[in-house]
């Protein structure tokens, strides 16, 4: 079976690609959270670094090198100095020289110099902290584990660390927030004045403490409150001087998050980890999400074990299209139809037709975006581009 590029079919010059780390442990379960993630033990962080170097050794790199590397988790801000350097080793050893972005996500309460300071040391150029909210009530309502005292310390030693951006994650439309209590949490993020920002509405996935209390009522959905408060953040964050370059994150000028727009562009990248996901070489799939797992797999010499998907142009055009529309810069129907010429372009223009003539998608010259009414149903518009790819063939 033949592999299908992920780069321009166009040109024979590969596109970016992405190196994600998925470290996996987390001291608990903040009550929102889906991801995978397990208790840190010494044995066990010993075990997932010989782990990831083993992954990075089974991996086919082709020759070329990694422009972005991120960390999540779990809370890779839990790693001791120590194992930062350990895995920095790998990570680095990958990592193009000259330029390359590098991202670690870390939590307010696992922040100290000592850990900062091997950051910088392994080349890290970007953090990107989750305070999610700076009032005790909303923090432990989330089951978050840190104090807004923390959240500002914390931001302090990053700042002084010297890391070329810092980002702060934010979340609204949390039970008991109203929009006065948004604004004063949004106020206080600015007033830090980091180089970047993302605003998460809260989402319930499946399985998660705040699952269960929706699904018990003891909370509830209201879709009308969550659109004012998109919309007041747009306003607030523009008038900041914070440009939204998707519809949940902002930066001052110069510092996207270019790892995150690689990936929404459906370029290349290779995931490490339990639960990490590849796109690389013709294939998406998942490793497996369990520790364990993991493991025993990379030991029979098995990396990507669930949902593995042969990538056609179909698919990474219809993703692209997806992902694309909810960057502000849109995306260039054009270039997209040169990259990926074997996609249904015919079903997908009178999906973009309809769009336009609803009012939520504009045309400017090739180039769809999302009006600000759209941009607030995002993911309906998204799934109403899926259509036009339903009837795509899968090869």
């Amino acid at each position: 079976m033949s592999e299908i590029s992920t780069s321009a079919e166009t040109s024979d010059q590969p596109g970016p690609l992405g190196l994600y780390v998925h470290v996996p442990f987390c001291s608990s379960t903040c009550d929102f959270c889906a991801f995978y993630q397990t208790a840190p033990t010494a044995d066990g962080i010993g075990r997932y670094l010989q782990g990831i170097a083993d992954e990075a050794g089974q991996v086919d790199w082709r020759g070329r090198r990694v422009d972005t590397v991120f960390w999540g988790g779990g809370t890779p801000g839990l790693l001791s100095p120590k194992a930062i350097g350990s895995l920095g080793a790998i990570a680095g050893a990958r990592l193009g020289g000259g330029g390359g972005e590098w991202t670690v996500e870390i939590a307010p309460a696992s922040v100290t110099e000592a850990r900062l300071e091997a950051l910088r040391e392994i080349g890290v150029t970007r953090i990107s902290m989750g305070a999610q909210s700076f009032q005790p009530a909303l923090l432990d309502g989330l089951g978050r584990q840190h104090t807004r005292e923390q959240i500002f310390r914390a931001y302090e030693r990053i700042r002084a660390a010297g890391f070329a951006s810092v980002n702060i994650d934010m979340m609204f439309a949390l039970p008991g927030q109203d929009e006065t209590a948004w604004l004063a949490d949004l106020g206080e993020a600015l007033a830090l004045a980091p180089d970047h920002l993302s605003t998460y509405c809260l989402t319930f996935e499946e399985d998660t403490k705040l699952w269960v209390k929706l699904s018990k009522g003891r909370v509830k959905l209201d879709v009308e409150h969550e659109a004012r408060l998109y919309e007041t953040t747009w306003a607030r964050l523009e008038s900041a001087g914070y440009a939204q370059y998707e519809v949940s994150n902002f930066a001052r000028p110069g510092h996207e998050c270019r790892h995150n727009l690689n990936t929404w562009r459906m370029h290349e990248w290779v995931g490490l980890g339990p639960s990490a996901a590849s796109q690389h070489a013709g294939w998406r799939g998942g490793n497996v999400a369990d520790l364990e797992q993991w493991h025993a797999g990379l030991a029979r010499g098995e990396r990507v074990t669930e949902d593995r998907v042969r990538l056609t142009p179909a698919l990474l055009a219809e993703d692209a299209l997806i992902f694309g529309v909810r960057m502000n810069a849109g995306v260039d129907l054009r270039a997209l139809r040169l990259r990926f010429p074997k996609a249904p372009w015919a079903a997908v223009e009178t999906e973009v037709a309809r769009l336009v003539e609803a009012g939520v998608a504009g045309m400017d010259g090739a180039v769809l975006t999302l009006t600000p009414r759209g941009r607030l149903i995002a993911d309906a518009v998204g799934a109403e581009l899926m259509e036009a790819f339903s009837e795509a063939p899968v090869s």
